[in-house]
C-alpha cells in the first residue's frame, strides 16, 4: 500500500463519540490508536462510526467525498450519466474521457484506491482486536459483523476495477489487488482474482451470521449494516460472478420483509435516510457536511453550486425516450429542460429562484437537496428495487427460470408503472428488458461502469443520441480491451515493490 499514507490509514479516521446510544448521531474529530480503538466495546463503537464517515468524508478535491465520487465516477464512465455543456464545469472530466484511469498520476484512481483501502485498513482494526475489547458479546459479535462486511465490500469495489472481469467459465488466476487482512505499512502483492473473490465471499458469509438478529436503531441507524444489506453485497458480489442461483437467493433474501417506495416518494429528490426503500445510505447532518465535496453538490438540481450551475446531468436520451408516460421514473428527467420545467416542484436555492442555473434537455431532476439552508441531503447506497433487479436479472441468466424473472421485474416495474403488464419476454430479451430497467432505476446511484464490465460489455457512447462527444471524448471500447483495466497510480507502485502494474 502507500507507505506515506498507511499509517494514516491504519490509525487516523478512528474517531471517539460520546456515550450516547445513537452513535452516528454526533461526531469528534479526535485520534486514537489501534490498541485504543478495541480497548472497550465502546471504543470499538466509536471506531467503527469513523468507518461510517469515511463514507462521506473530504479527499483530495472537489467533488471527492468519499463514496459519493466514487460513485459518480463509475457512472460517468458509462454512457447513461451525461454532461452535454462544453463550456461548464468538467469534474472528473479524465474519467469521463477514459484517460484517468489510464493514467498513474492522475488524482481520481488515487483517490478511488486510497478511499477503499483506508476503509480496509480501519476494518481490519476491529476485525482483528475487536475478540479481546472489554464489553458485551453481542457488541463484539455486530461491530465485527459490519466491520467483515465493509472489508469485503470495499474489496469486491477494488477487484472489480483494478482485476479483470470475473468469469465463471475460466480459473480467474489473473492478478486482482492486495489483499490486505491486517494494518500493516508492509506492500502486499497483488492476490489473483479468484483469491479475492475467495475473501470476499468468506468475509461476507461471515458477517451474515455475525449481524443474525441485529437491529438498527437511532436517526441514522441505516448507516450501520445490518443482515440485510450484508445479503445485499452478497448478492452484488455473487452477480459479478455468474452465481446466478446464490445472486437470486440473497437478493431475495435482503429484501425480506422490506418495502418499494410509493410513486410520490419516488419524486422527493433521493435524499432521506428514512426512505422505506433505503436499505444502506449516509445520514449526512449540519454539523459535519462535506459541502461542496458531496454527492449533492456535484448531482443535486438545486445545489448552489458550479458543478450543478454550469454542467446540470442528463440522462441518455434513448433510455429517456423509451420509458412510457405512466411510469413515475420519466418525471425524473425534463426532456425540455427550462427553469419553469426543471423547477417545477423543487425548493430552490438563494435569492431568485435557479439564478445562474443552466437548463439542458433531459435535464436531470431525480437528485437535489433536502435542506437548502443547511446544504445536505442524504445518500442512497443500495435500495430494495436493486434487489429485484438482481433476482430478475440472474434469473433470467439461470436458464429455465424466465417465470421467476418476469414475476421479480413485475414486482418492481408494476410499482412504478401502474399499467406495465407482466413481460412474456424470454432468453436474451428478457434479459434485455431487465438490463434497460437496471439501467433506469439505478441512474446516478454508481452501477454503470461495473455493469458494463461484468456483463462483458462495449461501452458504446454513439447509442446515446444526446452525448457531446468534445465532453465524452472516447466513444467506444470494446469489451474486454486493457482500458477496462485501471492502472495502479504511482504513489502505489514507488512505495511497494510487491506490486505489479497493469498492461500499460
Amino acid at each position: 500500500m502507500f507507505k506515506k499514507i498507511a499509517l494514516l490509514l491504519s490509525v487516523v479516521a478512528i474517531l471517539f463519540t460520546s456515550c450516547k446510544k445513537e452513535f452516528l448521531d454526533t461526531y469528534s474529530t479526535t485520534s486514537v490508536s489501534d490498541v485504543d480503538a478495541v480497548k472497550t466495546t465502546q471504543n470499538a463503537w466509536a471506531a467503527l462510526n469513523g468507518i461510517h464517515r469515511a463514507l462521506t468524508n473530504q479527499y483530495d478535491a472537489q467533488p471527492q467525498g468519499g463514496e459519493a465520487g466514487a460513485m459518480s465516477i463509475r457512472d460517468l464512465m458509462g454512457e447513461d450519466v451525461i454532461y452535454t455543456i462544453a463550456s461548464g464545469r468538467g469534474d472528473f472530466s479524465t474519467m469521463i474521457r477514459w484517460i484517468g484511469q489510464r493514467n498513474v498520476a492522475d488524482i481520481q484512481i488515487r483517490f478511488v484506491y486510497r478511499y477503499y483501502y483506508r476503509i480496509i485498513a480501519n476494518a481490519n482494526v476491529l476485525i482483528n482486536g475487536i475478540d479481546g475489547a472489554e464489553g458485551p458479546d453481542t457488541d463484539k459479535k455486530i461491530i465485527k459483523g459490519q466491520a467483515l462486511a465493509y472489508r469485503a465490500w470495499a474489496h469486491f469495489n477494488l477487484v472489480q476495477l483494478w482485476g479483470e472481469r470475473f468469469d465463471a467459465t475460466k480459473p480467474n488466476d489473473a492478478l486482482g489487488v492486495p489483499l490486505m487482512m491486517t494494518s500493516t505499512l508492509e506492500g502486499q502483492p497483488r492476490a489473483t482474482v479468484k483469491a479475492v473473490y475467495d475473501q470476499i465471499n468468506l468475509d461476507i458469509d461471515n458477517a451474515i451470521t455475525l449481524l443474525a438478529g441485529y437491529t438498527r436503531a437511532g436517526s441514522a441507524a441505516k448507516s450501520n449494516i445490518n443482515q440485510s444489506v450484508a445479503y445485499g453485497y452478497k448478492a452484488r458480489i455473487a452477480l459479478a460472478q455468474q452465481n446466478w442461483s446464490v445472486a437470486a437467493t440473497s437478493a431475495a433474501s435482503a429484501r425480506a420483509g422490506l418495502s418499494l417506495m410509493t410513486n410520490p416518494s419516488y419524486l422527493t429528490g433521493f435524499n432521506d435516510i428514512t426512505n422505506i426503500e433505503w436499505m444502506w445510505g449516509s445520514r449526512i447532518i449540519t454539523e459535519t457536511t462535506p459541502f461542496f465535496y458531496q454527492f449533492h453538490s456535484f448531482m443535486a438540481t438545486n445545489y448552489n453550486g458550479s458543478a450543478v450551475k454550469t454542467q446540470p446531468k442528463a440522462i441518455n436520451s434513448a433510455l429517456w425516450l423509451a420509458l412510457p408516460a405512466t411510469d413515475i421514473r420519466k418525471q425524473c428527467w425534463i426532456q425540455n429542460g427550462t427553469a419553469a420545467t426543471v423547477q417545477a416542484g423543487i425548493p430552490w436555492n438563494t435569492g431568485a429562484a435557479g439564478t445562474g442555473y443552466s437548463y439542458i434537455q433531459y435535464h436531470m431532476k431525480k437528485f437535489w437537496l433536502s435542506d437548502l439552508t443547511a446544504s445536505v441531503g442524504d445518500v442512497p447506497y443500495m435500495r430494495v428495487a436493486e434487489m429485484y433487479l438482481i433476482e430478475a436479472e440472474a434469473r433470467a441468466r439461470q436458464g429455465g427460470q424466465d417465470l421467476a424473472a418476469q414475476t421479480a421485474l413485475f414486482t418492481l416495474i408494476k410499482n412504478r408503472n401502474p399499467s406495465y403488464v407482466m413481460s412474456t419476454n424470454t432468453g436474451q430479451a428478457l434479459i434485455n428488458e431487465i438490463m434497460f430497467h437496471r439501467r433506469v432505476e439505478l441512474w446516478g446511484e454508481g452501477f454503470r461502469f461495473t455493469d458494463l464490465k461484468r456483463t462483458n460489455s462495449d461501452l458504446d457512447r454513439t447509442l446515446a443520441p444526446n452525448t457531446n462527444p468534445t465532453i465524452s471524448v472516447t466513444m467506444n471500447v470494446p469489451a474486454g480491451d486493457k482500458q477496462w483495466l485501471w492502472l495502479f497510480p504511482q504513489d502505489e507502485i514507488n512505495n511497494n515493490p510487491a506490486i505489479i502494474q497493469n498492461p500499460l
